[in-house]
């Protein structure tokens, strides 16, 4: 399965768990079995598979922090959990005393701090008005930064006494704040804004509340009679409503608050504020203004001692108490002694809010905005209005020195210690709290310059040029200031150098090299404009930039210097990022050295430390969209239409590809290698003997001499049957191992060209291996006989799963390789030994092989593999010295050839990888994600639609094609809205934009409405008196220049889509509206309007759209709420928490469950200590929680943690994300197993729902969750509802498996089973014959599916007799006839559920007691004979007793 991420946009990883379908023709031996093997991590990933958001990478290569002295982080897996142990000491209790309340006991740890507490007891719920207190131990008050292991005296049963401690102005607006919020805490509407990294979560609306407890409840009633299981129309198959209002369902909360729960009418600051000096004597620190429920009037003044009333009013200021004043030490307090109604409310208010489930409330790392929001009324709020005009970002303005140093504090927290695991911890707590609080200042700054409140450090210049500084972030717009990119596309080149410059800094981040420093950088989107926002090197605005750089050039190339210390430093970088450290030429013709590309500026701020920016050329350049003359490109490039012009010169390769390429030049390094070793052998002893006996694939023999050329080599292996399963095994040496930034693909199963002679290479182990590839190395393009190109390279090949740190490989499949090419296990250690020891004790011979395949793969050393790249080659304005001449051309060769590895391995790639389902992108984001999980960028988007066109099985792809028309063309438009906003207004001048939101309708309505003349409707100025207005009806305010957005047709606006589809993605549309396209591509309208809003930054109106009237525009203005910034930002990792992950997902997949599970809890607790306690990570690792309490049989606890899985996913990655889907499905699974019918029925109906507005109900995974709602409902008798959802789910599965799969058989079945509940025995007859047919033809008649298919047939053959009988009897004899009682049942929940967990990839297998000492021993035999390095093949054919068989584990086979 394939984990689906991205690092811009946290994404997690789509756990399929619809099961892999067995390719057409598998042998039998292949069957539940063996499918353990496949989905080891028991979450539908092969446990190489990383569960992460952008990639575990992180497990990293951490041989370059050593080289910084960054410690062992690797270090073996025991010391790791010895050094867990130490920091998980055992909680204890401590009793917490607080005025007016009884003594209460809290549970705490001793790592926490006093400060924590303060935090727990300011969210219970009769705590949670006091902000101003401190807690103190036997009358010594406690410091606040302390951790409570170090307080003296407090132990078990220790009593802290809360003691109120007087205001200070902070404390009293703290307060103040704190007041509001809770008043606020049910409020949705700043979710709907998103602020303060608020989102929405909607599963409460579906589970009533917390699951846990329902779920109690609901069991001593559960009579079925209560159910009601009709869906809503709309979410019936077949249906082509597609409503937008139950997106965001109304939760029964807000109501509550929305109107009669309100405790206060107005909470503001009082317009006597400040206080005056004498008052000031007398301890009022501020004045408040407040409205209560009652309609009173008053006025607070906050003082040292607390809050009173004073005698003020509007218009008259009396500062004196008020008679009787209500003193009070909390703002609560006393205004529930001032108005009943607040007393009555403020309570019903806090215990909703304490019920509520605590990730419905926790803030999320970073902002997520909704695309969709009802109108919500806008109330009087003080501390909003507060926020607005002050540069408040979060509680920071309260810290010393008012504005934070960002810089400082983004280098200082990487410059911590990093020695053992609590240190690491507190390094990367801290760098992914400083980054995410600098993504939201960034954010927030950026918008604040577009909307004109920021001052430019360059007033005089013209807009375009300005720059800006706010809140110690320096912000420049996304145009070509001063032709600096004259000659690499100008603006196009100006708007693509951020994210190009934004990857680099995640890339050397990864590396994390001590000493050597980035900058936090984000890219913010917002109408139309692209901003980037840097922390500031200190010192760099005083002097001019060429005194400053002292590496590398600021002019393209011309003038070049170097420093000792910068190739010091970026020569540790260079390995892990596949830089090639050259010479160029500088102005003078001299040759300076450099180990990054030209662009890359050096330099060393006024703290000392050595800063590199401009990292935009990171990697290097895209041949296949750079022309240059004279340069002519691969035969696979060529023949695909390469190379071509592109908007601008800055296109690369991704880090994924590269490091792609690098694993799949290794495999072919290995195989010549191999096979030359193979020669040497067959000459000293009889020839052919030895080819013969080894089964060497004689084609690939006189490939050898041809070493200049390893694509002849690749192709002719690939005559040969092996097809090197998981080739990485073996294919990891210090110089592939590497960082990035990408997930891991998992392996797919080995296709070969021939019919396979044996079994054992055919079937789909899919054992993850050390970066799990499979590769054949041909460069097959498609044609009629090769349905699929052979290549199934998988993909950015990370390290994970198995320590390969320091090059050594503990694969499970360590010997697979070596038994398909004779040799290569000399191979791999002749290579090491060289690699080791200079290569002086190996005889001539050896070396030379080495030589010769060194050469062959373009290896930059002649004794090891080892691929680098240089970046500046083809850099306009770049020279290269003479005598680099020849590695210069092999460097252009390997441009080459990586980019024709693009698109002759990694494009047939993923498209087989959606073939055989491991990939299943469901809309634009995760379409994205799988190109670039494959290092495939964006543009080569058209490329692929084109290829899946030509495929011969393009019926089975027709999602993967939809959703790739529909992000093409969603694209296009986001270009084309991009360069219309921003004619509309600019920046500097009075920005006019009373305008915007008719003319972000306009374009809507142009994009998506079937209205043929949509014409804008100019806003009627709202400023003008009736008089004049007569004059000026049809005027924009503004004038007329910014009115050329009004004249936009739909007709033009589709004409650019065509045009920029084909500039830009080489895609030829063929439509000329809105209606073509969704009649020609099959799209949906509301799809559209959500990749389209969701790509802009829209935020639209939740109501229904009437998109296909012909008589009025779909869209208003008084639709398109607002518009979201959309942002780009660095994700820092928790690097020792994955490494448990990994280790947990490897336990698991050796059936060790329990020990599994702990290691699992354990990354949990890593996770939460570095993220907090939202994140795509700690998601993923929930989910699996899930899954293995599932297995282990604990339903309740499986059941908690999936419900927090779905609330982080819908908080974190947005309510109809695709993820949630997956939640939801498993969430709807477990609530079945506990019981909870219903709302595992409301829960499957919600994932169909979402599914049906994100991509329609053409998809593969639609027919798993119809078979899994088909299932529920059958298991709740209404037989004719379940069988349109099976029978849906039946035509789904033969589209896009074929109707011989396996899948399609167990779709049969299931439709029969319902006939047989309804009595119609001769439909249940038909279907289950066609699934026996299935059965019997895929895995023979001995097969134990075959067997029980035959059983049940007979089963249904004597009840459909014997229900003839009857009728017979009954027209015989009429009414006297003796009718004997036919057996018609209702399924049994147990026989529902296995079935429920059979769809979902999970199987259970009794054990008996001496099963499991069998399985123990065969346990230990197996890592025996692993260490002593057989293959694991010739293990399973050694004994029938597969491993996995007896563990009830996650399968992936039906």
């Amino acid at each position: 399965m394939v984990s689906k991420t991205d690092d811009i946009q946290a994404s997690v990883p789509n756990c399929n768990v619809n099961t892999v379908d067995l390719a057409e023709g598998e042998t039998p031996d292949h069957q539940e079995t063996k499918a353990p093997n496949k989905d080891p991590c028991a979450c539908g990933h092969s446990a190489s598979t990383v569960v992460m958001n952008g990639g575990g990478a992180h497990y990293h290569s951490e041989e370059e922090s050593k080289q910084d002295g960054g410690g062992d982080t690797d270090g073996v897996e025991d010391s790791n959990e010895q050094e867990v142990i130490v920091i998980q000491d055992t909680g204890f209790t401590v009793k917490i005393q607080a005025p007016g309340t009884e003594p209460f006991d809290l549970q705490v740890s001793p790592q926490e701090m006093v400060q924590e507490i303060h935090q727990v007891l300011m969210d219970r719920e009769d705590t949670c008005h006091r902000t101003c207190f401190s807690l103190q131990l036997d009358g010594n008050v406690l410091d606040n930064f302390a951790e409570l292991k170090s307080i003296e005296g407090l132990q078990e049963g220790s009593l802290l006494k809360v003691v109120e401690e007087p205001y200070t102005v902070r404390e009293a607006r703290i307060h103040v704040r704190h007041i509001r919020d809770l008043l606020k805490s049910l409020d949705p509407s700043d979710a709907y804004n998103g602020v303060d990294c608020n989102s929405l979560s909607f599963l409460s609306v579906f589970t009533d509340g917390d699951l846990g407890d329902s779920g109690k409840r609901k069991k001593k009633g559960s009579d079925l009679e209560q159910i009601d299981c009709t869906p809503p129309e709309h979410i019936l198959p077949g249906s082509k409503e597609r409503p937008l209002v139950p997106l965001q369902p109304q939760n029964k909360d807000w109501k509550v608050i929305m109107t009669p729960m309100q405790c206060l009418k107005v909470l503001t600051m009082s317009g006597w504020n400040p206080p005056p000096g004498n008052r000031k004597m007398h301890g009022d620190l501020m004045y408040l203004y407040m409205v209560t429920v009652e309609e009173r009037h008053i006025s607070i003044t906050a003082s040292t001692r607390g809050f009173y009333l004073n005698q003020s009013t509007t218009y008259t200021f009396n500062p004196k108490p008020a008679n009787p004043s209500f003193l009070s030490h909390s703002l609560v307090e006393l205004l529930s002694q001032i108005s009943p109604a607040f007393k009555k409310n403020f309570t019903v208010l806090q215990k909703t809010r304490v019920q509520r489930h605590p990730f419905e409330r926790i803030a999320t790392p970073f902002q997520v905005y909704s695309w969709t929001a009802p109108q919500v009324d806008h109330t009087m709020d003080c501390v909003r209005a507060e926020d607005a005009y002050t540069s408040r970002l979060g509680y920071e303005e309260h810290i010393p020195g008012q504005t934070r140093d960002w810089n400082e504090e983004l280098q200082t927290t990487r410059e911590l210690a990093r020695k053992n695991l609590p240190e690491r911890l507190l390094r990367e707590r801290a760098i992914f709290k400083v980054h995410s609080d600098f993504a939201a200042a960034a954010t927030r700054g950026s918008m604040a310059v577009i909307d004109g409140n920021v001052m430019a450090i360059n007033p005089g210049e013209e807009t375009r040029m300005q720059m800006f500084i706010w809140n110690n972030i320096f912000f420049s717009l996304g145009f070509d200031v001063r032709d600096h990119y004259r000659e690499l596309g100008g603006d196009a080149a100006a708007h693509a150098a951020p994210t190009n410059d934004l990857n680099g800094v995640r890339a050397y981040g990864a590396v994390d090299v001590e000493g050597l420093y980035t900058l936090g950088t984000v890219v913010v989107d917002y109408r139309g404009y692209r901003v980037t926002a840097q922390s500031i090197i200190p010192g760099i605005l005083e002097r001019e930039q060429e005194q400053s750089v002292i590496y590398g050039s600021i002019d393209f190339g011309k003038t070049v210097v170097s420093h000792g210390k910068y190739l010091e430093l970026l020569e540790r970088t260079s390995r892990p990022l596949k830089v090639q450290r050259h010479n160029v030429l500088n102005e003078k013709d001299e040759s300076v050295e450099l180990c990054s590309s030209v662009e890359c500026k050096g330099i060393i701020g006024n703290d000392g430390r050595h800063y590199i920016l401009d990292l935009l050329r990171t990697f290097p350049p895209d041949l296949n969209f750079l022309p240059v003359e004279g340069e002519e490109l691969s035969p696979e490039s060529v023949r695909q239409g390469f190379p071509r012009q592109h908007r601008h010169r800055l296109a690369c390769l991704r880090q994924e590809l590269i490091e792609a390429f690098v694993e799949h030049r290794y495999l072919l390094f290995m195989k010549m290698a191999a096979l030359q070793l193979m020669q040497q052998k067959a000459n000293k002893e009889s020839k052919m003997a030895t080819l013969t006996e080894n089964n060497s694939p004689e084609a690939a023999v006189p490939a050898l001499p041809s070493t200049e050329n390893p694509d002849a080599l690749a192709k002719s292996s690939e005559t040969s049957t092996e097809t090197l399963t998981d080739g990485k095994s073996n294919a990891v040496q210090i110089e592939t191992t590497s960082t990035t930034d990408a997930p891991q693909p998992a392996a797919t199963e080995a296709t070969t060209t021939e019919a396979a002679p044996k079994a054992e290479q055919t079937t789909e182990t899919n054992i993850p291996s050390a970066a799990a590839t499979t590769m054949t190395a041909s460069q097959a393009t498609p044609t009629e006989d090769n349905v699929v190109p052979t290549v199934t390279t998988n993909g950015p090949l990370v390290p994970v799963a198995t320590a390969i740190q320091n090059g050594e490989c503990e694969s499970p499949l360590d010997g697979k390789a070596e038994d398909s090419i004779p040799g290569l296990a000399q191979a791999k250690e002749l290579a090491e030994s060289l690699a080791a020891e200079d290569g002086s004790g190996i005889d001539p011979k050896s070396r030379e092989v080495v030589l010769n395949a060194c050469k062959a793969v373009g290896s930059i050393s002649n004794t090891s593999f080892d691929i680098r790249f240089n970046p500046d080659i083809f850099s306009p304005g770049v020279r290269f010295p003479e005598d680099s001449v020849d590695d210069i051309q092999k460097q252009k060769q390997l441009l080459k050839d990586a980019a024709a590895f693009l698109v002759s391995c990694q494009i047939p790639s993923l498209v087989k990888d959606c073939l055989d389902h491991s990939a299943l992108p469901m809309d634009g984001a995760t379409l994205t994600e799988a190109l670039h999980q494959r290092g495939i960028n964006v543009r080569y988007l058209g490329n692929v639609l084109e290829f899946v066109d030509k495929t011969p099985a393009k019926a089975q792809l027709e999602h993967f094609y939809r959703i790739g028309i529909s992000e093409l063309i969603t694209r296009c438009a986001k270009h084309i809205f991009k360069t219309y906003l921003q004619t509309m207004y600019s920046i500097s001048q009075g920005v006019e934009l009373s305008a915007l939101s008719a003319a972000v309708s306009h374009f809507l309505n142009c994009f998506l409405s079937s209205f043929p003349d949509a014409v804008a409707h100019l806003p009627a100025d709202e400023l003008v008196s009736r008089r004049k207005n007569r004059k000026r009806r049809n005027r924009v305010p503004g004038g007329g220049d910014n009115t050329a957005w009004a004249s936009l047709t739909p007709s033009e606006l589709w004409k650019n889509i065509v045009s920029e589809a084909q500039s830009y993605y080489n895609f030829t549309l063929h439509c000329e509206n809105a209606d073509q396209v969704v009649e020609k591509y099959g799209l949906q309208k509301i799809t559209l309007l959500r990749e389209i809003s969701i790509k802009a930054g829209i935020q639209i109106l939740i109501k229904e759209y009437n998109f296909d009237s012909r008589h009025k525009p779909a869209f208003t203005e008084e639709d398109i709420l607002n518009i979201f910034p959309v942002v780009k930002h660095v994700n820092p990792k928790a690097s020792d928490a994955f490494h448990f992950f990994q280790s947990g997902q490897a336990k698991v997949q050796q059936g060790y469950l329990k020990e599994g599970c702990e290691l699992i809890n354990e990354a949990l607790n890593l996770f939460n200590n570095v993220y907090g306690a939202m994140h795509v990570e700690i998601c993923a690792c929930l989910r699996l929680l899930a899954r293995l309490n599932y297995i282990m049989g604990d339903h309740h606890e499986a059941l908690s943690n999936q419900q927090k899985a779905v609330l982080m996913s819908e908080r974190v990655l947005g309510v109809e994300h695709p993820n949630t889907i997956q939640e939801y499905m498993h969430l709807a699974l477990y609530c079945f197993a506990n019981g909870q019918l219903s709302t595992a029925l409301k829960l499957l109906y919600r994932a169909r729902y979402l599914m049906l507005m994100v991509c329609g109900e053409d998809h593969p995974e639609m027919a798993l969750l119809d078979s899994n709602i088909g299932l529920v409902l059958h298991g709740v008798m209404e037989y004719d509802l379940s069988l349109r959802f099976l029978e849906n789910a039946l035509a789904i599965n033969s589209k896009y498996h074929g109707p011989r799969s396996l899948k399609v058989a167990l779709s049969h079945h299931l439709v029969a089973r319902v006939y047989e509940s309804k009595a119609e025995f001769r439909s249940a007859l038909q279907h289950e014959k066609e699934g026996y047919t299935i059965y019997k033809n895929q895995v023979g008649e001995a097969h134990e599916k075959t067997k029980e298919s035959s059983e049940y047939l007979k089963y249904l053959t004597q009840q459909a007799v014997a229900l003839q009988r009857t009728m017979n009897e009954i027209y015989k004899n009429g009414s006297n006839a003796s009718i004997m009682p036919l057996k018609f049942t209702a399924p049994s929940m147990a026989s529902v559920l296995e079935q429920l967990n059979i769809i979902n990839g999970i199987i259970f297998i009794p054990l008996s007691q001496k099963d499991l000492e069998n399985l123990k021993a065969e346990v230990q035999r197996r890592q025996q004979l692993q260490e002593s390095g057989k293959s694991m093949e010739e293990l399973t054919v050694d004994g029938p007793l597969e491993l996995e068989d007896k563990i009830p584990m996650d399968v992936n086979v039906d």
